[in-house]
């Protein structure tokens, strides 16, 4: 396998997702979710319950798979080693969070469907998010929509963020982010068909009847829907479906459209130059850079935050009963 060292996120990090992000940030409301994320929401919380319910991989637990991932973490030179969780999930899925300390989770229905082969492309793709600093951006995009569903209006004025594009703005963030990884598992991989096949895997392969579902079909697939973009109105469509038009809005690109993208970067000159080893090296990682205050007392300061928020909660509260 190909080892890219010191290779900088920017040398693959797509354009769409560099140009979501820059629209992201420009949104009005993104400094306040900036500023109240890092006030009030901490990583560790789900560190911890990772640790109390999953199972840690290492040396002497899933050594398969920590040996592979090891491998991934090598050939794409990510600087820190990320924690690596199983968790009891049925769902076919893997995610990355964490900026201190890096972690990602493979669901054991993940494990169930995919060979090695597809494995180091998850990994490989979960590796390229942190790599590009996707985690920290990530997270606070899960916070915003929570806290703006869950309260509206109540507190922290994030009330309006669905009316002033923040919410979207995330949304299509995360989608574009995607592209990015996909092209990290194509670089560690160096196997455009395995990495399509993990694709097709996540969006429907059955462990039992695995033998009857063709990559070849599936690209075909890919080309049908590409094609239906001749229509206008399909593609009014597809816009709806991405943003809510089925009661909710997705955070990942469809498969069949990831895999477009990756065909075509995997015979562009880019691509090339890269696997010559002809990239851009690294400086600093990172899609964005949140400033967390020290504190001598991290409890202690948790607490003063919780006991901040149950006061605005509780004036906003007393102010509707009010009226």
């Amino acid at each position: 396998m190909p080892t890219y060292t010191g290779i900088s996120s920017e040398a693959f990090r797509h354009p769409l997702d560099r140009q979501a992000e820059e629209a992201l940030r420009s949104v009005p409301g993104f400094d306040l979710i900036a500023s109240k994320f890092v006030e009030f929401v901490y990583e560790r919380p789900q560190y911890v319950y990772l640790m109390g319910n999953s199972i840690q991989v290492g040396p002497r637990q899933y050594a398969s798979i920590y040996h592979l991932f090891r491998e991934c973490i090598r050939d794409l030179d990510v600087l820190n080693e990320p924690v690596l969780f199983v968790a009891q999930n049925p769902q076919v899925n893997s995610y990355s969070l964490g900026q201190e300390r890096p972690y990602i989770v493979l669901n054991t229905g993940l494990l169930d469907v995919v060979d090695q082969a597809q494995l180091r492309a998850v990994l490989a793709h979960e590796l390229g998010h942190i790599k590009c600093g996707h985690p920290i951006l990530n997270q606070m995009a899960i916070w915003a929509m929570g806290v703006a569903s869950t309260i509206g209006e109540m507190t922290m004025g994030l009330g309006n963020l669905v009316s002033s594009g923040l919410i979207y703005a995330f949304y299509e963030w995360r989608r574009k982010a995607e592209l990015s990884a996909d092209r990290a598992a194509l670089l560690v991989t160096d196997d455009l068909k395995c990495v399509m096949h993990s694709m097709m895997t996540m969006a429907g392969v059955s462990g039992k009847y695995a033998s009857q579902c063709s990559l070849d079909e599936f690209i075909r697939q890919s080309e049908q829907y590409h094609n239906l973009d001749s229509d206008g109105l399909n593609q009014v469509y597809k816009f709806l479906l991405y943003n809510g038009g089925q009661g909710m809005m997705l955070t990942h690109p469809f498969p069949v459209e990831r895999i477009q993208y990756l065909r075509e970067w995997a015979t562009s000159e880019e691509y090339r130059q890269i696997r010559l080893g002809n990239y851009k090296q690294r400086v600093s990682e990172g899609a964005v850079e949140v400033e967390v205050e020290e504190s001598n007392d991290e409890v202690e300061a948790l607490q003063r935050q919780i006991e901040e928020l149950q006061r605005e909660i509780n004036q906003v509260k007393s102010s509707q009963g009010e009226s």
